[in-house]
């Protein structure tokens, strides 16, 4: 009388223990970069709370509102940085000594004579602003005039 063959699960049997073992690794691993997320790396000093951080080095302050990133045409901002190499544009009241707002192109810039090119056909003009970022979306031209000045 014949024997009955065997059934060989060998490789069956190997590939869920190679599974089960590849996702035991994978939760293990989690668990360990989440535990480090929340322990602080040595040498770092512990989140100080804003009120108890005045002795320390200050953060950059995040934009607000009065950023010119955020102005729109017939507002008026005011330069409050160094015209000429380091300009800090705010959006303020219109009033004398401010610039008002003629014309915003958003888009891509590459600078000077693009700003110039853009402004050139907006009556009036007689400053322009040009924020060129790393990200050519967050670019802009502004076309501006002395408010007042007619």
């Amino acid at each position: 009388m014949p024997l009955p063959k065997k059934r060989r699960n060998a490789p069956i049997v190997a590939l869920v223990v190679v599974l089960g073992l590849l996702i035991c690794g994978g939760l293990g691993t989690t668990a360990v970069l989440v535990s480090r997320a929340e322990k602080p790396v040595v040498g770092q000093s512990p989140t100080v709370p804003a009120a108890t951080a005045t002795s320390q080095v200050a953060a950059p302050e995040p934009k607000t509102s009065e950023d010119a990133r955020f102005v729109r045409k017939g507002q008026c901002v005011r330069n409050q940085g160094n015209a000429d190499d380091r300009p800090d544009l705010k959006i303020v009241e219109c009033a004398s000594g401010t610039y008002e707002v003629l014309k915003r192109v958003d888009g891509r810039t590459t600078g000077e004579a693009d700003a110039e090119d853009k402004c050139g056909k907006v009556a009036k003009y007689t400053k322009w602003y040009f924020y060129d970022s790393e990200l050519d979306s967050l670019d802009f031209v502004l076309c501006l005039r002395e408010y007042g000045a007619d």
